[in-house]
């Protein structure tokens, strides 16, 4: 039997200290933490960096370390830094440095990268061993080299291959969230189907218990199958909860796929223990032919500038929609006249805030405002032009009246200079996975004292 603590969903979210110190006390085998994911969009992997803040992540992180310490198990941690490229996991590592040396301890880290270097996968196109998943978008070796940083997703193998170093910490790129808790019951021999099912349900902590945000559960993975167990008061875990999360960023609540094959959840059998625990048994592993593993890549979309505007005179709040569109209209024709650019040039987006900001035409509740504020959107190639732009736009947001026939109107920005130029953003596009010969072949694994 194999027994898996989990802090947290990710690193970063916080935890519970008293739900972690009764883990603890519970000698677990292994703690086994996710350091993020594309959930935040492709910035972070586009600028290499972490969504958390490091003040933040080093106050969590440091007391996983010395959580680690007092129950002698290993300590490993998936997707560092958020994207899980080659920077954040080194950001990570010198955190995990300074955290020791605060704590007046010593470690062996095992340091797994998951960054392609872009000539790799574009031979590996080439080769035929990179494959759309569904909906992806065409790709090239001219896009491919186009990226800012391509990451690929490790799986129990690397994970394994790190434990087996006989590591204290795991400082892992990016990996399936499941694959660091998989992986130690799957060295030891537990049940294959019960040990990716157990990290299925135990990816996101406590999101399967009944109080989501208490964090912290346990999971004993054995020859049969697993128990899931929260450990926060008041915290509980039900057949409908532990079943449920099988839905979770799921296309098929019975079928994951994982790198070297998929689980298949369809036998399986979920009882309550007790009014906290569950067991679940019956879940199957049906390893696949071809070993790959899942890329992940972001590029330079184009450079955003920002303008905020906001009105509160009441026949405009009411007429906001026809307001906008017109200065649409008009700004546009102005951006034709001065600057000589079309719609295949540049977006400009005018997004009523507080009046179908989110939903947009899908809004259903349709109850007048007493205010609205008008966030422009300028996308462009560059950040001159999207700034340039921008100005255009400046002077129809400030004084651009409903009707011609009455008396030209004042709104407000809310900052000086109205222009926000926001930099570089970034697109995913890369949705495939790229078949390997050997697990290790796209990873690099490098053992560090500290």
């Amino acid at each position: 039997m194999t027994r898996i603590l989990i802090p947290s969903g990710a690193l970063g979210l916080g935890y519970d200290a008293e739900a972690l110190a009764r883990g603890v006390a519970a000698k677990p085998d292994l703690i086994a933490i996710d350091g993020g994911s594309t959930d935040s969009g492709p910035s972070y992997l586009g600028r290499g960096v972490s969504k958390y803040s490091r003040a933040g992540t080093k106050a969590e992180w440091k007391g996983l370390i010395a959580a680690r310490a007092e129950a002698g198990c290993p300590l490993v941690i998936g997707t560092a830094g958020t994207c899980g490229a080659d920077s954040t996991v080194e950001w990570l590592y010198e955190i995990t440095v300074e955290a020791l040396a605060e704590l007046g301890l010593s470690a062996r880290i095992a340091v797994l990268k998951s960054e392609q270097p872009k000539e790799r996968v574009a031979d590996a196109l080439k080769e035929g061993r990179v494959t759309p998943l569904p909906h992806a978008p065409e790709i090239s070796a001219d896009l491919i080299r186009s990226t800012t940083h391509i990451v690929a997703l490790a799986g129990a193998e690397q994970i394994a291959e790190a434990l087996e170093t006989g590591a204290d910490i795991v400082i892992a790129g990016r990996t399936t969230d499941t694959a660091i808790i998989a992986a130690l019951p799957l060295m030891r021999g537990d049940h294959a189907g019960a040990a990716w099912h157990a990290a299925k349900i135990g990816e996101c902590g406590a999101l399967c218990a009944t109080n989501p945000q208490s964090g912290v559960i346990q999971i004993d993975i054995d020859g049969e199958g697993f128990t899931v167990t929260p450990l926060a008061d008041g915290a509980h875990c039900t057949p409908h909860t532990v079943s449920a999360h099988m839905l979770y960023e799921n296309s098929d609540p019975f079928i994951l796929y994982e790198p070297g094959g998929h689980l298949d959840v369809t036998a399986a059998r979920y009882a309550a223990i007790d009014d906290t625990s569950v067991r679940v048994t019956g879940s199957v592993w049906v390893p696949s032919e071809r070993y790959t593993v899942k890329l992940e890549g972001a590029r330079v979309a184009g450079y955003q500038t920002l303008l905020l505007a906001t009105v509160r005179d009441r026949r405009y709040v009411e007429n906001i929609r026809a307001w906008v569109d017109d200065i649409a209209s008009r700004h546009a024709q102005r951006v034709a006249n001065r600057m000589g650019l079309g719609p295949e040039d540049y977006a400009c987006e005018l997004r009523i805030i507080g009046v179908e900001a989110t939903l947009g035409p899908l809004e259903t509740r349709r109850e007048a405002p007493a205010e609205a504020g008008v966030m422009g959107i300028i996308t462009a190639p560059t950040q001159e032009r999207a700034n340039e732009i921008g100005k255009l736009l400046n002077p129809f947001l400030l004084h651009h009246p409903l009707t011609r026939e009455e008396e030209q109107p004042t709104f407000a920005f809310p900052f000086s200079p109205a222009e926000i130029d926001r930099g570089a953003i970034y697109e995913f596009c890369l949705n495939h996975v790229m078949e390997l010969d050997d697990p290790m072949d796209a990873f690099s694994l490098e053992v560090r004292d500290a």
